[in-house]
């Protein structure tokens, strides 16, 4: 599977930065059904969010007792995650599959709705367990085949070029998670739907959490004119009364250490 470069994801979500938390309600949802595998004190806790955007996981996790640091590949990110949280939290610049961390370092190693973006699956998992003490947790989630399928739909109506990021299957995540040296883990996959007025806030969402990086695709076709096809084709297919779908495939993980 084809990533964008990090130097454009890194770019991607820091232009989205300042924006993020507008169009990010699905996100804090899943980090939301991660807190509930939490125990409800984590105080004396060394917990790491990798790939922490804004700051939100890192937020609930503080608000539990946790001593977080904050780890991103966005400098931009970065700052915004220091505005919600100040000096409660630590923060480090860094790429998820090549933590900058010594062995054994936290309790508790979290990422939610990050790792999709790496190249490998199996590379920043094993990462995280690299930095997770023995007894401890590695709790994640990420995207599995499936997700945004009406919007890949739309699309191909329109051409039959690729605009959505292709996702792993179930059965190649947890090939990821045997790669990555997991040897005792749960994974669930909770399908999650959204609804929305029309595609073109769909996608909006999307382009405003920085999640409008394809690998391949051509310049020139987000135009207003075929953004406005994508659209009408969308509706065609999947209007339900005056909303349409949006459909998640959530993988959420459960390493233990």
């Amino acid at each position: 599977m084809q990533h964008p470069s990090k130097l454009n994801i890194a770019q991607a979500f820091g232009k989205a930065a300042s924006q993020y938390d507008k169009h990010a309600q699905f996100q804090r949802d899943v980090v939301e059904r991660l807190m509930d595998v939490l125990p409800n004190d984590l105080k004396g806790i060394k917990a790491l969010d990798v790939g922490c955007g804004t700051g939100y996981f890192a937020q609930r996790l503080l608000e539990r007792g946790a001593k977080v640091t904050c780890l991103d590949i966005s400098s931009a990110m970065l700052e915004q995650a220091k505005l919600r949280l100040d000096s409660k939290a630590h923060y480090q610049l860094g790429d998820a599959q090549s933590i900058p961390f010594s062995d054994n370092s936290f309790d508790l190693v979290v990422s939610s709705l990050a790792l999709q973006w790496c190249d490998t699956l199996n590379a920043p998992l094993h990462e995280m367990q690299r930095v997770c003490a023995t007894g401890g947790k590695v709790v994640f989630s990420t995207l599995a085949e499936g997700s945004l399928i009406e919007l890949k739909q739309a699309w191909y109506a329109v051409n039959k070029q690729r605009h959505i990021n292709t996702f792993l299957t179930k059965k190649q995540i947890k090939i990821a998670l045997a790669q990555s040296g997991a040897s005792r883990y749960r994974v669930d996959f909770p399908v999650v739907t959204l609804w929305y007025p029309t595609a073109l806030q769909l996608m909006r969402d999307l382009k405003g959490i920085g999640a409008n990086q394809v690998s391949g695709r051509s310049p020139g076709l987000t135009k207003p004119r075929v953004l406005q096809q994508v659209d009408a084709h969308y509706q065609a297919m999947h209007q339900q009364g005056q909303q349409i779908p949006a459909t998640y495939q959530v993988c959420l993980g459960i390493i233990y250490q």
